[in-house]
């Protein structure tokens, strides 16, 4: 478990023989294996059937109908991330897709969120909401990236030119670079191992 002044920020654990570097999403539900079960019937696929994580909880690792991987998180004695939208810490979980209605109609489905379009950008994007709070972002891939449909973390930042440079000195290699949006600005690197993620500097959400 990897801690923030204390608290649980994210976690790390070894990739499985031929699996890829990368981060993951968690969506925490009531109810793992009812959930797992809609997946598929939705044209989602399930990669990992529900199982329990010693007493921390109960997950599953699935994957949308447009290709897009995320687990499934039954809390038991951890609910997981209890800091966020804090330099450091997690601030978006932002669905990149090649089909963003067909994402849109199943994780209203599945989970009951709803989308709103954002006006003002370079290219269509879209706000999350589960209820009447922001829970992530979502836009199109362009054809010409030739990449799958992905769920990419963005993390809290002070200093977004300072953490660019350490992530070179590191290895790492920036793959968007700095861009301004509303609220501040972001980049997308990639680290060492090949782990896609991105991160943020400017106005965070309570």
């Amino acid at each position: 478990m990897l801690r923030l002044g204390g608290k649980s920020a994210a976690a790390v654990s070894a990739a499985r023989e031929g699996q890829m570097t990368a981060w993951l999403s968690y969506i925490t539900v009531d109810d793992v294996d009812g959930v797992a079960a809609r997946v598929g019937e939705l044209g989602g696929a399930v990669h990992a059937e529900p199982f329990d994580v010693m007493e921390a909880g109960r997950m599953a690792v699935v994957q949308d109908p447009t290709g897009a991987v995320f687990a499934l998180w039954q809390p038991g004695d951890n609910i997981g991330a209890s800091i966020v939208n804090a330099p450091g810490a997690l601030s978006l979980n932002q669905l990149n897709t090649t089909d963003p209605q067909r994402a849109q109609e199943f994780y209203e489905q599945l989970f009951g969120w709803r989308t709103e379009s954002v006006q003002g950008g370079d290219q269509p994007y879209w706000g999350i909401y589960n209820g009447d709070r922001l829970n992530g972002g979502m836009m199109q891939l362009p054809a010409e990236m030739g990449a799958p449909s992905h769920w990419l973390v963005y993390f809290g930042i002070d200093d977004i030119d300072a953490v660019a440079d350490r992530i070179g000195d590191s290895g790492g290699t920036i793959m968007v670079p700095k861009t301004e949006v509303p609220g501040g600005h972001f980049l997308v690197a990639q680290d060492p191992q090949g782990a896609v993620f991105g991160i943020f500097a400017g106005r965070f959400d309570d």
